[in-house]
């Protein structure tokens, strides 16, 4: 026995193919809409046994709002998106807003039906591909850059990145001793350290460092007053 579906896509010419397709197939086909953004108010109308909802950008926010508010209006209606490979995000975000499956617009025929029936019966409708691909990529996501100037500066103290400032800015010893109001055998030790943990030989070396990665401009925010005390 044939599904009572909607057809919803921002691409009349695929919502008008797919719903052909599936007119073919013995299914009934309310209607094919387009756009996404304002179908809620036909597929509540409307009311089918399922509606397909296509979607070029799955990831994108608000993306899933009209499946909220077809589910919130009319929750014995099961929303089934069609959209691109999508990410974890793009898949979580489609569950989330009430949808009961995710198909790729490059399926078949016959797996948009399957998910079709799946869809009516309460079933979740996904390839197992797509959830195995979702959980790889979240268990194992893609590195990202590294971040060399939060990195170097995660290794001072909040006093030693004082002390790079004030060396980035030309102060010697004797200055960066009264500035911090420490002694200049305490401002030489703080030097020496931060030279250390940069792995630089010279305060002109820890200055470049630090404007090269922009751990000075990280640091010039973090910097201590004058009133500490050393």
């Amino acid at each position: 026995m044939g599904v009572r579906l909607m057809v919803v896509d921002d691409h009349r010419l695929l919502a008008e193919a797919l719903a052909s397709a599936l007119k073919l197939r013995g299914h009934r086909v309310l209607a094919a809409a387009a756009p996404t953004i304002g179908a809620a108010d036909l597929v509540v109308s409307r009311a089918p046994e399922v509606c397909l909802f296509g979607t070029a950008a799955p990831a994108q926010p608000g993306a899933f709002e009209p499946i909220v508010r077809i589910r919130r209006e009319r929750p014995q209606i099961a929303v089934l998106v069609l959209g691109p490979v999508p990410s974890p995000l793009g898949i979580a975000a489609a569950f989330a807003a009430g949808a009961a499956g995710y198909v790729r617009h490059d399926e078949r025929i016959e797996g948009v039906e399957r998910a079709i029936v799946k869809a009516r019966a309460g079933e979740a409708a996904i390839a197992p591909q797509l959830l195995q691909g979702a959980f790889a990529e979240l268990l194992n996501p893609a590195v990202q850059p590294d971040d060399e100037g939060q990195r170097l500066l995660q290794l001072l103290t909040p006093r030693e990145i004082e002390v790079l400032v004030r060396v980035a800015e030309g102060e010697g010893t004797r200055l960066i001793a009264a500035g911090m109001r420490i002694a200049p055998s305490t401002a030489r030790t703080h030097v020496q350290r931060v030279l250390m943990k940069l792995g630089v030989g010279s305060r002109l070396e820890a200055a470049a460092l630090a404007a090269r990665t922009g751990l000075l401009d990280r640091a010039a925010g973090t910097r201590q007053g004058p009133d500490t005390v050393g």
